[in-house]
Protein backbone atom coordinates (compact mmCIF):
# COMPACT_ATOMS: atom_id res chain seq x y z
CA UNK A 1 0.00 0.00 0.00
CA UNK A 2 1.29 3.49 -1.00
CA UNK A 3 0.61 6.26 0.82
CA UNK A 4 0.68 9.75 -1.10
CA UNK A 5 2.69 12.29 0.24
CA UNK A 6 -0.02 14.39 1.25
CA UNK A 7 -1.74 11.80 3.24
CA UNK A 8 1.68 11.55 5.40
CA UNK A 9 1.69 15.42 5.56
CA UNK A 10 -1.79 15.42 7.03
CA UNK A 11 -1.63 12.49 9.43
CA UNK A 12 1.97 13.98 10.93
CA UNK A 13 0.02 17.05 10.99
CA UNK A 14 -2.91 15.44 12.91
CA UNK A 15 -0.40 13.80 14.91
CA UNK A 16 1.66 16.90 16.15
CA UNK A 17 -1.49 18.62 16.58
CA UNK A 18 -1.90 16.09 19.87
CA UNK A 19 1.45 16.73 20.98
CA UNK A 20 1.02 20.66 20.95
CA UNK A 21 0.26 21.16 23.80
CA UNK A 22 3.29 19.63 25.80
CA UNK A 23 5.52 21.68 23.45
CA UNK A 24 7.48 24.88 24.40
CA UNK A 25 6.95 28.42 22.38
CA UNK A 26 10.40 27.78 20.82
CA UNK A 27 9.53 24.32 19.82
CA UNK A 28 6.57 25.41 18.33
CA UNK A 29 7.29 27.96 16.28
CA UNK A 30 10.32 25.95 14.93
CA UNK A 31 8.09 22.98 14.11
CA UNK A 32 5.47 25.45 11.97
CA UNK A 33 8.23 27.13 10.36
CA UNK A 34 10.01 23.62 9.20
CA UNK A 35 6.84 22.07 8.51
CA UNK A 36 6.09 25.04 6.08
CA UNK A 37 9.24 25.12 4.65
CA UNK A 38 8.83 21.41 3.98
CA UNK A 39 5.07 21.79 2.21
CA UNK A 40 6.80 24.48 -0.33
CA UNK A 41 9.72 22.07 -1.15
CA UNK A 42 7.03 19.25 -1.61
CA UNK A 43 4.95 21.61 -3.59
CA UNK A 44 7.60 22.49 -6.00
CA UNK A 45 9.15 19.33 -6.33
CA UNK A 46 5.65 17.98 -7.39
CA UNK A 47 5.65 20.66 -9.83
CA UNK A 48 9.37 19.30 -10.96
CA UNK A 49 8.64 16.18 -11.55
CA UNK A 50 5.61 16.81 -13.09
CA UNK A 51 7.36 18.77 -15.75
CA UNK A 52 9.74 16.35 -16.16
CA UNK A 53 12.62 18.11 -14.94
CA UNK A 54 12.94 15.26 -11.98
CA UNK A 55 12.60 11.50 -11.43
CA UNK A 56 10.15 10.62 -8.79
CA UNK A 57 13.26 9.28 -6.75
CA UNK A 58 14.59 12.91 -6.98
CA UNK A 59 11.26 14.20 -6.02
CA UNK A 60 11.44 11.64 -3.32
CA UNK A 61 14.81 12.79 -1.87
CA UNK A 62 14.15 16.29 -1.95
CA UNK A 63 10.93 15.91 0.43
CA UNK A 64 12.72 13.63 2.71
CA UNK A 65 15.19 16.09 3.10
CA UNK A 66 13.06 18.86 3.91
CA UNK A 67 11.15 16.54 6.09
CA UNK A 68 14.16 15.98 8.07
CA UNK A 69 15.50 19.37 7.83
CA UNK A 70 12.11 20.44 9.33
CA UNK A 71 12.48 17.24 12.46
CA UNK A 72 15.91 19.18 13.17
CA UNK A 73 14.17 22.68 13.46
CA UNK A 74 11.55 21.52 15.97
CA UNK A 75 14.23 19.84 18.00
CA UNK A 76 16.29 23.00 17.97
CA UNK A 77 13.29 24.44 19.29
CA UNK A 78 12.83 21.87 21.82
CA UNK A 79 16.57 22.44 23.07
CA UNK A 80 15.95 26.38 23.13
CA UNK A 81 13.02 25.54 25.20
CA UNK A 82 14.51 22.84 27.29
CA UNK A 83 18.09 25.82 28.17
CA UNK A 84 15.05 28.48 29.17
CA UNK A 85 13.60 26.74 31.92
CA UNK A 86 17.34 25.40 33.02
CA UNK A 87 18.01 29.15 33.56
CA UNK A 88 14.73 29.99 34.86
CA UNK A 89 15.18 27.05 37.98
CA UNK A 90 16.46 28.62 40.73
CA UNK A 91 20.04 27.30 41.56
Amino acid sequence: MKFTKATLVASTAAMSLGLAACDGANENAMEDAGEQQAEEVNDMADQMEAEGAITSDQEDAMVDDAEDTADAMEEQGEMMDEGAEDAAEPM
